[in-house]
């Protein structure tokens, strides 16, 4: 354990984590996505895990990763099909969590298989134990500024 880190973020994650650059993209995915499959097609090649619930996922992710300010899809999320406004309670809890670092926009809803297609372009892709449907968010990193 390392003090001030969630303990949810394993070794794994916490390396693609740090390596992943200023614009590169994280997915985290729900138990029903390809993730192994799409993970190969990615920067890091390799299927990350956290066996927990979204809403603790993206929180511990971004407890130390920044989201990137400079453009509009800095978070995305998995549209529902044939209900692409809707946004489910799964990807809600994502949505509160992005509030909780001081980000007030909405991530932008994502057609089903244009997230394929963006998560296999993807620094990595993080698999979580989230069962509910729709669970697939993609999120931007951004940068930290120099100390003042």
């Amino acid at each position: 354990m390392l003090k001030g880190i969630d303990p949810i973020l394993n070794a794994d994650v916490l390396y693609a984590l740090r390596a992943m650059g200023h614009g590169d993209m994280l997915i985290l995915a729900d138990t029903n996505f390809p993730s192994d499959a799409i993970a190969q097609e990615t920067v890091h090649g390799e299927l990350l895990r956290i066996d927990r619930p979204m809403g603790e996922v993206a929180q511990a992710v971004l407890s130390v990763m920044p989201l990137d300010t400079f453009v509009e899809d800095f978070a995305g999320r998995m549209e529902i099909v044939g209900d692409p406004d809707t946004v489910p309670p799964v990807q809600q809890e994502v949505q509160d969590a992005i509030a909780a670092t001081g980000e007030a926009r909405p991530m932008v809803g994502i057609e089903r298989f244009a997230f394929y297609d963006l998560a296999r372009e993807a620094y990595a892709v993080i698999q979580t134990g989230e069962r509910r449907f729709y669970g697939c968010i993609m999120l931007r990193k951004g940068v930290i500024g120099p100390d003042e």
